[in-house]
């Protein structure tokens, strides 16, 4: 694994993923499809800084993940709705010990021991973390819930206007 400052989210990446360096600081291990890094940031400050790469900051798409579902805490976001690429934390995103998992990339998710649970990603690699089986289950729940609604609103926005032909009918 190489160590990195930052590297842009793309719809290869399936995790990222806090944990601690040698000297206790929090750092990114960012897992894509193909290839694992290593960045020298938290996790939540590698999510803020794709947001931003795609016009946004965290901030903002949390914001809009409240104005349109009413999902206050823990809240799942979009990076770029138009490439599918949703997140969802795992803690807190003030917590440094918070990973953020993409929703597109999981294939199965198992309970495992002590409040562990393990996600298996469609790719075929798996990771453990430090969450209940049932919040990850409820996380997977919300973030497609505003999968659905922001692909919804995008949708209906991208419909071509009726034409006076259609009135009539």
């Amino acid at each position: 694994m190489k160590k990195q400052q930052y590297l842009e989210i793309t719809p290869f990446t399936l995790a990222i993923v806090s944990e601690q360096d040698e000297n206790g600081r929090y750092i990114a291990k960012v897992l894509e499809e193909e290839a694992e890094y290593v960045l020298e940031a938290k996790p939540t400050n590698v999510i803020d800084y794709a947001c931003k790469y795609f016009g946004a900051s965290l901030k903002g798409r949390q914001e809009g993940t409240r104005e349109i579902s009413g999902i206050t805490h823990k809240a799942p976001i979009t990076i770029d709705p138009a490439s599918g690429m949703y997140f969802f934390p795992t803690k807190s995103p003030n917590n440094a010990n918070c990973s953020w998992i993409a929703h597109s990339h999981i294939k199965e998710v198992r309970r495992e021991k002590e409040g562990k649970t393990s996600v298996l990603f469609k790719n075929g690699s798996k990771i453990s973390l430090d969450i209940s089986h049932g919040s990850l289950i409820n996380q997977l729940q919300r973030t497609a819930q505003i999968r659905f609604l922001l692909d919804d609103r995008i949708k209906r926005w991208r419909k071509p206007p009726h034409s006076e032909d259609d009135k009539d009918s």
